[in-house]
């Protein structure tokens, strides 16, 4: 059986890639701070990560290593993120070097920066926050180790998740929060930009898709393929989960590096999709 150690288990994402791991059948030790969030199926071992000196043994010699640990994932501007670079790296190579010979790594558009139109794999990258300069620092330097240790490599691009919980940080997250405090209004921007958004079940699925193979890799866009306008996705939103709740357009600007309109090109992941069909 495929053995997945999968990281920042107990995550917003992480949380669900658990499960979603679990119900395909494989064998997942996961790992946080905390476990309070986790699948029980999961062999859990909380720890940090970065003071174990050897964690390829101490997380059960594990085939896969899927990395989705990251701290302030939407204070873009955190100095966390620079802070936590080589620690993040120090982590992977020490798993690299130790046995494991495939890695997943989460990755974020973000890393991208200021675009507009369709990403695919081969877009330049220049990122526009701390966040996303310390995501495409980290691709650049685990895809690098990787090859040297011929070592199985996969960039998980995620774009704008759609999640129906609490226990999250995005606009649809704080919505949720909004809609079962019974709060009237939501403070909001103009909401033009057109953005690729996937619902997080299908984002889980695709997640765990990838990595329970190894044919495709590198970059690998996680997306829906298709832009929609930000407005236009929070009014279904707030339909589809039945919130009495009305947006005050205007009441924040928009993030200076935000792009106007940005989505992914999902061609490797209907590739991976497709040889799960077969």
């Amino acid at each position: 059986m495929l053995k997945i150690l999968l990281t920042g288990a107990n995550g917003y994402l992480g949380k669900g890639v658990v499960k979603q791991l679990l119900d395909d059948g494989i064998e997942v030790v996961a790992t946080d701070y905390k476990d309070n969030l986790i699948d029980t199926r999961a062999t859990i071992k909380t720890a940090d990560l970065f003071h174990i000196k050897d964690p390829y043994h101490y997380f059960g010699e594990p085939d896969v290593l899927f990395h989705m640990a990251w701290r302030d994932g939407f204070v873009h501007n955190s100095p966390n993120h620079i802070n936590d670079l080589p620690r993040h790296n120090a982590f992977i190579n020490r798993m690299i070097d130790l046995g494991v010979r495939h890695v997943v790594v989460m990755g974020s558009m973000h890393e991208v920066g200021f675009f507009e139109g369709s990403i695919n794999e081969s877009t330049p990258c220049n990122p526009q926050s701390l966040y996303g300069i310390s995501k495409n620092a980290l691709r650049r330097l685990v895809e690098l180790k990787c090859k040297e240790k011929n070592c199985v490599f996969q960039w998980l691009r995620g774009f704008y998740i759609v999640g129906n919980t609490e226990d999250g940080y995005s606009i649809f997250s704080k919505i949720v929060q909004a809609g079962r405090r019974g709060d009237k209004e939501f403070p909001f921007t103009m909401g033009l930009n057109q953005f690729d958004f996937l619902d997080y079940d299908v984002f889980c699925k695709y997640a765990a898709d990838c990595a329970e193979q190894k044919e495709i890799d590198g970059i690998i866009n996680i997306c829906a393929g298709r832009p929609e306008k930000l407005a236009d996705r929070v009014e279904r939103f707030i339909e589809e989960n039945d919130f009495h709740i009305k947006l005050n357009y205007g009441a924040f600007p928009d993030r200076p590096y935000d792009s106007k309109a940005i989505w992914g090109n999902d061609f490797k992941l209907r590739m991976v999709e497709k040889g799960r069909q077969l």
